[in-house]
């Protein structure tokens, strides 16, 4: 073990789905904080009540539109060693020459000689 580690830095992606979560709770407190200290009565609560979501949803917007296009972007920095083989393709089997694909499918009877195994009724020998 070598005492020369290091840690990678650097910023991670921001979590949009935590982040509103977060403003809207900032919010709903910021809206507790005006009702307990009586900045706020009567029917203007009723106003003040929805603020939270509509301020969180608003970031959550502008949070998708800024870092939408950066977020599932393909990062191709190119070829590293040879190029990788190309997968061997399997040829399509070709169909029985008697059966013609474009006859309509008709059921026929079994003869003798074509028993079907899952047939339970008759006896078996």
């Amino acid at each position: 073990m070598s005492t020369d580690e290091t840690r990678p830095g650097g910023r991670h992606q921001t979590n949009i789905g935590h982040l509103v979560m977060g403003v809207a709770f900032v919010c709903i407190v910021g809206v507790w904080g005006l009702i307990q200290t009586d900045t706020v009565t009567g029917h203007d609560i009723r106003w003040l009540m929805p603020i939270p979501w509509v301020v969180a949803g608003v970031v959550g917007l502008v949070a998708t539109a800024v870092t939408g296009s950066r977020r599932y972007a393909v990062r191709q920095t190119g070829w590293v060693g040879e190029r990788p083989a190309e997968p061997e393709t399997q040829p399509e089997p070709e169909p029985h020459p008697s059966v013609d694909e474009t006859a309509p499918l008709t059921a026929r009877p079994l003869t003798a000689e074509q028993h079907d195994p899952n047939d339970t009724d008759e006896e078996t020998p």
